[in-house]
Order: C-alpha cells, then structure tokens, then sequence
C-alpha cells in the first residue's frame, strides 16, 4: 500500500508537472483565467492521464516499438474525444470556455511523457495511481494559479465577488498575468525546495 501512495503522492508533490517538471505550461497559461476554467482542464487532463496509463499498461507488450509513439497518440486521443463529446454534451459553456485546449490533450507533454516515461514500463495499478496522482497535481496547480489571477485580476473567486471596493490588478487577467503568477509561484516553490536541502 505504500508504494501505491507513493506513486500517487508523487504527482502532487514530489513531482509537480506544473510546479516542479514544468510541463503542460501552454494550457496552464491559457485557461487559467478562473477558477472554473482550471477544474474543467485538470478533470480533463485527469480523465485522459488514468485512462491512457491503464490502456498503455495493459498492452504495452503487444505494440511493436518501431510504432510506439503512434500507437500511444491513437490511445490518448480516444480519451480526448471522449472528454471532448461528453463536455460538448452536458457542459458546452465550459467546452467554448476551453476551446481548443482540449483537443490539444492529445499532444499536452504531461500526458505523452506520462505515458513514454512510466505506463509502458509500469504495472496496471502502479499506472492507474500515477495518472491520478499527475492529474490531481495537474489539477491543484492548476487551481492555484486560477485562484490568484481570478482574485487579483478580477477581484472574484468562482465569479463571486469578495470585498466590495476591491480594486484589481488588471494585468493578472491578461495572458502576461499567467506568466507572472506561474514565476512567482514557481520562484516561491523553489524558495522552499533550497530551504529544506540547506537544513
């Protein structure tokens, strides 16, 4: 049980795709403009990450290597038309709010690395764990970053406003917003990281 922890809790933590591998920046950047915006992504990218892994793990001895990464993008892809159907179904605001970043799950390099890095040499539970694992912290991260540019940007959080008289920071809401947030947390993550190998 603790090594499925672990696999789990890596993502989170240990190793971040936005915060420590620093991979999936291009969406991150882009819907990262509320809060809503950011759950949708991180649930879609969640539902690909833990069906591409568990789909990779089962049948990674049958795929010849010369048509490896082929075969990886037909597996990921179907997972996004699926989240790209169902969102269109039941959640089309959300779905125009997104745009093409969820088509572009397929190429996103959290999801391809995942799968080339750890699901083709990985047991099927140890896959299932680390996708969920990558997508949560994908998620959080995420999260965070919507939080702060929908607050100070717009002075807002899930477009309720918080303090009357709030005067935002205008440029937070702007795409240049989006990089400052992302290095300054990043900055702030790094602070910590130098901190505990320095004890």
């Amino acid at each position: 049980m603790k090594k499925y922890f672990y696999e789990f809790s890596k993502g989170i933590i240990r190793e971040n795709p936005t915060f420590v591998l620093v991979l999936g920046l291009c969406p991150t950047l882009a819907v990262s403009i509320s809060v809503i915006n950011g759950i949708g992504m991180g649930i879609a990218a969640t539902f690909v990450l833990l069906g591409s892994n568990i789909i990779i793990s089962l049948i990674k001895t049958v795929i010849p290597d010369r048509i490896r990464i082929p075969c990886f993008i037909v597996v990921i892809a179907t997972f996004v038309t699926i989240v790209e159907m169902t969102m269109k179904a039941y959640s089309p605001a959300l779905n125009r709010a997104l745009g093409i970043y969820v088509p572009l799950i397929v190429v996103n390099c959290i999801v391809l690395g995942r799968v080339e890095a750890y699901a083709q040499k990985a047991t099927v539970v140890n896959s299932f764990f680390d996708g969920l694992g990558m997508g949560l912290g994908f998620t959080l991260a995420l999260i965070l970053i919507s939080g702060i540019r929908e607050f100070l940007g717009a002075g807002k959080i899930l477009g309720h406003t918080l303090f009357k008289g709030f005067e935002p920071a205008f440029v937070l809401g702007m795409p240049s917003g989006a990089l400052l947030a992302i290095g300054l947390l990043l900055g702030f993550f790094n602070l910590i990281k130098m901190r505990k190998t320095c004890k």
